[in-house]
């Protein structure tokens, strides 16, 4: 069985962190080096980095934040957010970057996925699905292009195409539950998770360790990334574990 996994993620916005609700406004949470190091002393299973930017794109600034990140921080760092050659991919693994994350490449070009996958492994490739329920579908709609994109694909397709590509990790956002801490979408995660095998990743709307609690238990996935909780009040992933191993979730590999 994998171990379970506590995630921070840190969405960066012209070099600092930002914590935005359901995609929009956004508040400012401090520098992006100092925080790791702070997760890098509080048992972080891993670090997410996204680049929310949604005019200047440039991968540039993200190569140099990694190289400094990598010299304070000790766990596994994974980087996305307009990643859109194989250079790019490569310059951020040669500063320390182990995991790549793609969202909307993964729809315009899934070839980048098999490109990624070859060079440095399926475990090194990630990609992160960004889902908004629509009444009017009955059903939940893909976004890209940082939610402004709707995208023409079912979820289950496009996890099982981006998979077959080379994608070992999803991570799933709900854009309803973002920043709001009113807890996860429980059911976009089991249907991410029942139709693949690769590791699912939830993410969106933890508010208290309970929310955390429930989806383990509910859905079976072994991994959870949350920001708010972390930025907002005082926890963090040591205490969120010790809670979660109260009832019988074991952090140890198993």
């Amino acid at each position: 069985m994998l171990k379970r996994r506590i995630i921070p993620v840190q969405l960066l916005l012209n070099g600092r962190l930002v914590k935005p609700v359901q995609f929009g406004e956004y508040r400012d949470v401090g520098n992006p080096i100092s925080s790791s190091k702070v997760y890098s002393s509080q048992d972080a299973d891993e670090l997410v980095f996204l680049n929310i930017a949604r005019e200047n794109r440039d991968c540039r600034d993200l190569v140099t934040l990694i190289d400094r990140v990598s010299e304070v921080c000790f766990m596994p760092l994974t980087v996305g957010g307009g990643i859109d050659s194989l250079e790019v991919a490569r310059d951020l693994i040669r500063s320390g970057a182990d995991k790549i994350v793609l969202n909307s490449a993964a729809y315009s070009n899934p070839g980048l996925i098999t490109q990624i996958s070859r060079l440095a492994g399926s475990q090194a490739v990630m990609v992160s699905i960004d889902a908004r329920w629509r009444e009017e579908n009955q059903d939940y709609v893909l976004y890209s292009d940082c939610g402004r994109k709707a995208e023409n694909v079912k979820l289950e397709e496009h996890v099982q195409r981006v998979v077959s590509a080379g994608a070992g990790e999803i991570l799933v956002t709900s854009i309803d539950r973002e920043g709001t801490m009113k807890g996860y979408d429980l059911e976009l995660i089991k249907r991410t998770a029942d139709c693949t095998r690769v590791p699912v990743i939830g993410h969106g709307g933890a508010g208290n360790f309970k929310h955390m609690k429930e989806v383990f238990l509910e859905t079976g996935i072994n991994a959870l990334a949350c920001a708010s909780l972390f930025n907002f009040g005082d926890n963090n992933p040591i205490r969120a574990k010790a809670f979660l191993t109260n009832y019988g979730l074991d952090f140890k590999t198993c």
